[in-house]
């Protein structure tokens, strides 16, 4: 009888019935009616993001919470102020440079050219992954396209290399292809999707986080973590199998073409993206008029075509994200905001005196909390941005220090279901995946590899004052 009982409906019923009870009996002296019905139905939209039932999408979530907006007269520019959002122009033409990546084969060409110059051991072929991840990077924050792109030529090589199914060499090559297709671009603000979400988010609260800001609290504790997880993950998924030299060349052997029209084109407007993102201080262009740009240059040369509109770009997931962004300014308006910062700042106390104690501390919580907030950790990232200033205010801690450990414990994958991109690689792997207790010690490694890299970067962020 207990096997029968699905995880999913618990979750959503009890987060359903606390809702109700918010709604209902109005417990919290702090909101008034608006406020109360407000917070259980952000409850319930979080329910949707988080457990999905009934197959429901993001997208549905957030138009519930604007439902209940309307309902209770809450300006309609407060509801949907995610819309107007610089960060979402941002986001959106990121989704086309992924789809541009995929149409002209760009991005298979990057991947293919780098696995070709690998020598025949397995330390060349992990780390090959790397500099795929990054370059691919540099050319999409689309997390979702460098997966695609990535994982059926890590399967390809599995294959090649006639590794068995459910062994560690199997596993370990196309977990590395999936971590370094989500983690390297962590590094700086356009190499990942949470870049322009948590911009967006931040500029809600009155803080400012450049491309620089971003580049540097994450970029050296990104290298690190990256580094370690390739080296651990040969150290403790240590393959059996030994790699043929027929297989490596078999690889080499793929056949290839000449580059096109198209990805010359691309490769040029999507490195001009980066270069310009890079040096935004020097000329002043805002992230969302280069990108919006360069999508626009996509189909001004003809690379991309008036049908790939709808094609390119993930619609359902922008509505999620722009009522996301909406969170920030409906939690100011109904008071929300200064509810949560009376529980969470005092909260923070104890150890907010030490800047180890507390990035320890915190990052190992978030870590764990990443098992529960499984929508690409964006539900907690929403609710925590509107009380930074205030913890910020209280203890001196910069909000660049929060960016940092959201990102690293966002990137989680303990178990199968915690992200959701670990979830498509699976799928993508199919009958070749990794199993289940090989993705569990990779994210422990990954998990400590992160702390590691830590203990670097907190005197880097003490000396840069973000600690006051």
């Amino acid at each position: 009888m207990l096997q029968k009982i699905n995880p999913t409906y618990v979750g959503s019923g009890i987060m359903v019935l606390i809702a109700a009870f918010i709604m209902v009996a109005k417990p919290i002296v702090e909101l008034d009616n608006t406020g109360h019905i407000m917070l259980g139905a952000i409850i319930i939209a979080l329910c949707i993001w988080i457990f999905k039932p009934f197959k429901l999408t993001y997208a549905i979530g957030g138009l519930f919470l604007a439902l209940f907006g309307l309902l209770v007269e809450l300006p309609p520019t407060v509801i949907f102020s995610g819309f107007t959002q610089t960060a979402l122009w941002t986001l959106v033409p990121a989704f086309f440079f992924g789809y541009t990546l995929q149409k002209t084969g760009l991005g298979r060409r990057i991947a293919m050219a780098v696995i070709k110059v690998c020598r025949p051991t397995y330390l060349s072929l992990i780390f090959a992954w790397i500099p795929i991840g990054v370059l691919l990077s540099i050319l999409t924050p689309a997390t979702t396209v460098r997966v695609a792109i990535m994982l059926p030529i890590a399967v390809q090589c599995c294959e090649l290399f006639n590794l068995k199914k459910g062994s560690k060499g199997n596993s370990l090559i196309l977990l590395t292809a999936f971590a370094m297709a989500l983690i390297p671009g962590s590094g700086w603000l356009t190499g990942v999707i949470w870049g322009p979400f948590i911009q967006g988010q931040m500029a809600n609260a009155g803080i400012d986080v450049s491309f620089g800001d971003w580049l540097g609290v994450l970029l050296v504790p990104v290298i690190i973590a990256t580094l370690l997880l390739g080296a651990g993950g040969l150290l403790f998924l240590k393959p059996e199998e030994q790699l043929s030299k027929e297989a490596i060349e078999a690889v080499k052997k793929q056949p290839g073409t000449k580059m096109d029209r198209n990805e010359i084109i691309s490769a040029a407007i999507l490195i001009l993206v980066f270069g310009l993102s890079l040096t935004g201080s020097f000329h002043g262009l805002s992230t969302a008029i280069i990108c919006i740009s360069a999508m626009l240059c996509f189909f001004v040369f003809g690379v991309l075509e008036t049908k790939d509109f709808n094609s390119a770009a993930n619609w359902n997931l922008v509505v999620f994200i722009a009522m996301a962004f909406s969170l920030g300014p409906i939690f100011n308006a109904t008071g929300i905001s200064e509810w949560l910062s009376g529980i969470v700042v005092p909260a923070l106390g104890p150890i907010a005196g030490n800047p180890w104690l507390f990035v320890f501390t915190v990052t190992t919580f978030m870590f764990i909390w990443s098992l529960v907030d499984v929508a690409m950790f964006l539900p907690t990232i929403s609710i925590m941005a509107p009380i930074l200033p205030r913890i910020q205010e209280a203890y001196q801690i910069s909000p660049l220090v929060w960016i940092a450990i959201f990102i690293l414990a966002g990137n989680a994958f303990f178990l199968a279901y915690q992200n959701m991109w670990a979830v498509m690689s699976r799928s993508i792997a199919e009958e070749r995946a990794w199993t289940n207790k090989h993705q569990s010690i990779y994210g422990i490694i990954y998990f400590a590899a992160c702390l590691l890299a830590l203990i670097i970067a907190i005197p880097m962020w003490i000396n840069a004052g973000l600690f006051g």
